[in-house]
């Protein structure tokens, strides 16, 4: 069995909503939705190296016991080398402090890597309504998107 690849160590800084000028360029970038970066209810993280050369961006909202995976985005060129994943994996952890038990997410196009990361397809009459109520999973996302779920440990 072949021993899964090392993440590369990240540095996560918490982003106040006047900071988030380099999340709203590398999503429009990547052809996703900026239109509520500025919410209050997401709470935006900026990624770097530990020589702090930016790698991305990734966000949740918190709704009690559950948290919805919001606005992950690699820089280009930091693509194909376990970026997402370590990302992923510290919002992840960051949720566990909140005290969440399940995380949520919507993809239009990355359903495999989320797949990899142990999350599941659901479907939306299961999503609980605090999360079916936000405005990612109510107006911004296509209805054709991937609703995916993950309990946390």
């Amino acid at each position: 069995m072949a021993k899964p690849a090392r993440l590369p160590r990240l540095r996560a800084t918490p982003l106040a909503t006047w900071e988030r000028d380099g999340v709203k360029a590398a999503l429009k970038k990547a052809g996703l939705s900026t239109d509520d970066v500025d919410a209050p209810a997401l709470l935006c993280w900026r990624f770097e190296l530990d020589d702090l050369t930016p790698v991305g961006f990734g966000g949740l909202e918190i709704h009690g016991e559950d948290a919805l995976l919001r606005s992950v985005v690699t820089l280009p060129p930091m693509r194909h080398r376990g970026v997402a994943r370590a990302m992923i994996a510290a919002l992840e952890a960051e949720a566990q402090i909140a005290g969440c038990r399940t995380m949520w997410l919507l993809t239009t196009s990355a359903a495999q890597l989320f797949d990899r990361l142990g999350y599941a397809a659901c479907e939306r009459a299961s999503v609980p309504k605090a999360i079916r109520q936000t405005q990612q999973f109510a107006a911004l996302c296509p209805t054709s998107a991937t609703v995916m779920t993950k309990p946390l440990p």
